[in-house]
């Protein structure tokens, strides 16, 4: 796992890449416990969404494992009206949770954001 100065990193790569950014945080998905986050909106519960999208990420892996499915997962998207989610898996235990709002973002540009930072930590 990354150190706290290369996830510091990290978040900072991310939130200059991505416009509307509400929330950047990496996720220890055992606890939901977010070991490094930033929050650019002060209404945005950055805490409660990491420990919520860790069950998420739980529920599915146990999905893909009870479908028998060979693949792990990589990523998770959620579109709203007006924001988007992005979940990408670090290695098994850790995820980058992104939310942004949709106004001059798109999918293809938050994702590519958060890969491009997410290749620096490997």
């Amino acid at each position: 796992m990354a150190n706290q100065a290369e996830l510091n990193q990290l978040l900072d790569d991310i939130q200059q890449d991505i416009n509307g950014l509400l929330g950047v945080s990496v996720v220890d998905l055992e606890t939901g416990m977010a070991l490094a986050s930033r929050s650019a909106a002060p209404n945005f519960d950055l805490e409660a969404a990491s420990a919520y999208n860790s069950e998420m990420v739980k529920a599915k892996t146990k999905t893909i494992r009870v479908l028998n499915i060979q693949s792990e997962l990589e990523d998770m998207l959620l579109t709203l009206g007006d924001q988007l989610h992005l979940i990408k898996m670090i290695d098994a235990g850790t995820f980058i949770y992104v939310a942004a709002t949709r106004d001059g973002m798109n999918l293809a540009l938050l994702r590519s954001a958060v890969n491009r930072a997410a290749k620096k930590l490997s």
